[in-house]
């Protein structure tokens, strides 16, 4: 049985089906992890294949350290097993850049010591019994570590896709769809909604507490924007015109070069891409991919539209009209299932732009989840009643104008770390993640 399968946790739910459901979440992760580590060879672990990102052989390590450190010894209450290798995984301590540099485990210890650590967390999960503290309630340490290892495989991934040489990863294509042909954009409706959650006990720091939130009437697109529209963007010569651009941005992809999105190059009349050692065709009807947040901004304003804020995403995403509630997820409350949503690694790349009409929110917004993590015009802030949990260091150091969250996920995300109130943040000039991004606009003063 997988996650997906299971019923959402809820606290004080029974103690088995939290341990069913927590089992599935770490099976699912450790699965992918050994994936994305045995697809290539040890030369292939130990590289840095590019100064943004870890060693793939650092972040095997380090998914083993944060699991023994949480579920071992803060819920457990046991004894260090490593406590010489703290320093060497602490993401805060070394640079990304810096960590080819450290005495680092050599790949099969660093698969050894994952297996120790994990044969003795499924011990503790076995005997767990999910209430007296907020670590353990409705199993949120066994939640939380699922979803870490599931961001550090989403980071693998990026890593595979920075990595030079012949494809080693596979998986079927997206299905087949027709061209979208539906409205181009859907009118969400001013007014309150509930924004975040106080309820989903595996949910975040970040997206907690949940409080009412209004939002003026707007309007936003009903799929995330497509490579071929943002090739009328670069046609139109939007890379070369200040007019769309901030005086930020402008300056950054003038002193880097930057004229079309990254893994793109032009050959005679076509846009081809590099996807995970592969070389293709740009297809048109697809979502666009590795865009950081300059180049979605511009492209907005090029249009006569902007990005939508945080706040307008997530109540396109969640808002329900008719009952007034904001649901999980925009299809309603159930965990996402293929039909929903591509996530998971399921697929390689974005499905096309209109896929999923099952997936599709209240108003009729699509793909709001999964594909593509999509760019808002908001800095990273707390929420009102913001209270850090379970350390500083996983939200709050990151809260200020100098992060832009991003919102509903990727295909390269799994769906424990996936849901209507999610928040990912990155710098504004982040290209190497799997981001893109959906315009707005205001709607009409006479609109309600």
């Amino acid at each position: 049985m997988t996650a997906a399968e299971t019923p959402a946790p809820t606290a004080g739910a029974d103690p088995d089906i939290l341990r069913e459901r927590a089992l599935a979440a770490l099976t699912t992760a450790r699965t992918r992890t050994a994936l994305l580590t045995t697809a290539v060879d040890e030369p292939d672990l130990t590289a840095q294949h590019s100064p943004l990102m870890s060693p793939l052989v650092w972040d095997l390590a380090h998914i083993g350290n944060q699991e023994e450190l949480w579920l071992l010894r803060n819920v457990a209450g046991r004894e260090a097993m490593r406590p010489e290798i703290d320093g060497l995984y602490d993401a805060f301590e070394h640079p990304r850049a810096a960590r080819p540099s450290l005495p680092l485990l050599a790949p099969e210890e660093a698969r050894q010591y994952l297996r120790e650590v994990r044969g003795r967390a499924l011990d503790v999960l076995e005997s767990a019994d999910f209430h007296g503290t907020r670590l353990t309630d409705a199993g949120f340490a066994f939640g939380m570590i699922a979803q870490h290892e599931q961001q550090h495989d989403e980071t693998m991934l990026i890593t595979h896709q920075l990595r030079r040489g012949p494809a080693v990863l596979s998986a079927p294509e997206p299905e087949p769809v027709p061209l979208f042909t539906g409205p181009a954009e859907v009118l969400v409706p001013g007014g309150e909604f509930m924004m975040g959650t106080s309820d989903e006990p595996w949910a975040l720091d970040n997206e907690r507490p949940a409080h009412r939130r209004y939002v003026p009437a707007f309007h936003i697109d009903t799929t995330p924007v497509t490579n071929g529209a943002y090739q009328a963007f670069i046609a139109d010569g939007g890379y070369d015109d200040d007019r769309w651009w901030t005086a930020e941005g402008w300056g950054h992809i003038r002193a880097h070069g930057i004229t079309a999105p990254l893994f793109w190059r032009r050959d005679g009349r076509q846009w081809l891409r590099r996807r995970f050692g592969v070389t293709e065709v740009v297809p048109a009807d697809e979502p666009v991919l590795h865009v950081c947040w300059y180049e979605a901004d511009a492209y907005a304003r090029w249009a006569g539209r902007r990005l939508p804020t945080e706040a307008e995403w997530e109540k396109a995403a969640r808002h329900d009209p008719v009952t007034g509630r904001s649901t999980r997820y925009p299809w309603g409350d159930a965990d996402p299932a293929p039909e929903h949503a591509n996530l998971g690694q399921r697929h390689l790349r974005p499905a096309p732009a209109g896929s999923h009409p099952a997936g599709e929110s209240p108003l009729g917004v699509r793909q709001l989840i999964g594909d593509v993590w999509e760019w808002t015009s908001s800095d990273f802030l707390p929420y009102p009643g913001f209270t850090a949990f379970p350390y500083k260091e996983y939200s709050e150091v990151f809260f200020g104008p100098e992060h832009k969250v991003l919102r509903g996920g990727s295909f390269a995300v799994d769906q424990v770390a996936c849901r209507g109130t999610f928040r990912n943040w990155d710098y504004p000039i982040r290209r190497q993640i799997f981001s893109g991004f959906r315009t707005a606009r205001d709607a009409s003063p006479e609109v309600v």
